[in-house]
C-alpha cells in the first residue's frame, strides 16, 4: 500500500485541500495521505507566504481527527526552494519500507514537464491526479504513472480566502473551525 504525499503551501489550509486529501485516503487506494508543508515553493513569490510553522500548525490543527492523513514538515529541514525529487530521495532513504505516490492537481500536471528531473519521477513514482476546471488531461490519460481519479472538485483557493480575511468577509466553513479559531488569534492574512 502507498503513501500519497500532498505537497503545498497550506496557506491556509482549507476544505478543498481536506476534501482531496480524504478522497485520496479513501478512494484512489492509497493506505495513507501526507500533507507536506512546504517553506517555500520554486514556483511561488516566497514573499507572499505566511510563516512555515504557523502553516504547519494549521494544517496539524485541519487533521487532528484524522486517521489517515497525516501532516510533514519534512521540507523543513532540506534546502530551499524544494524541489519535489530531492524530498522523494530523502523520504525513500528515510522510510525505505514505504513506497510512495504523489498527488497532484491537473494545474501542476500541466506544467510537470518544468520540474527538475520530472522523468525521474515519471519513472519510480505513481501519480494521483486530481481534476481542476480549465486543465486538459488528454496528454496524460494513458501514461502507466499517471492515475487521474475522480476526485470531487471545488473551486476554492487560499488566494481566495486570504483575500477574503483581509477584506473583513466571513470565510466560516471554507476553513475548519479550529484553524479559522489560529488565524484570528494570530490576525493572520489582514
Amino acid at each position: 500500500m502507498k503513501t500519497g504525499l500532498f505537497f503545498g503551501s497550506f496557506n491556509p489550509i482549507h476544505i478543498g485541500h481536506l476534501i482531496i486529501a480524504n478522497y485520496m485516503a479513501g478512494f484512489s487506494g492509497l493506505k495513507e495521505v501526507w500533507l507536506v508543508v512546504s517553506p517555500h515553493n520554486p514556483l511561488k513569490n516566497k514573499n507572499s507566504l505566511s510563516n512555515m510553522y504557523d502553516r504547519l500548525e494549521m494544517a496539524r490543527l485541519a487533521t487532528e481527527n484524522s486517521d489517515k492523513i497525516k501532516v510533514s514538515d519534512i521540507e523543513f529541514n532540506l534546502p530551499q526552494p524544494s524541489y519535489t525529487i530531492d524530498t522523494l530521495a530523502y523520504l525513500q532513504e528515510k522510510y525505505p519500507g514505504k513506497e510512495f505516490a504523489l498527488i497532484m492537481g491537473a494545474d501542476n500536471l500541466a506544467s510537470f514537464k518544468k520540474w527538475k528531473n520530472y522523468e525521474v519521477i515519471l519513472k519510480n513514482y505513481q501519480i494521483y491526479v486530481y481534476p481542476r476546471p480549465g486543465f486538459d488531461l488528454t496528454e496524460w490519460v494513458n501514461h502507466p504513472s499517471v492515475t487521474i481519479t475522480e476526485t470531487p472538485q471545488m473551486d476554492i483557493s487560499s488566494t481566495f480566502i486570504r483575500k477574503g480575511i483581509a477584506a473583513g468577509k466571513n470565510v466560516q466553513y471554507f476553513v475548519p473551525d479550529n484553524v479559522l479559531s489560529f488565524i484570528d488569534s494570530k490576525s493572520m492574512y489582514r
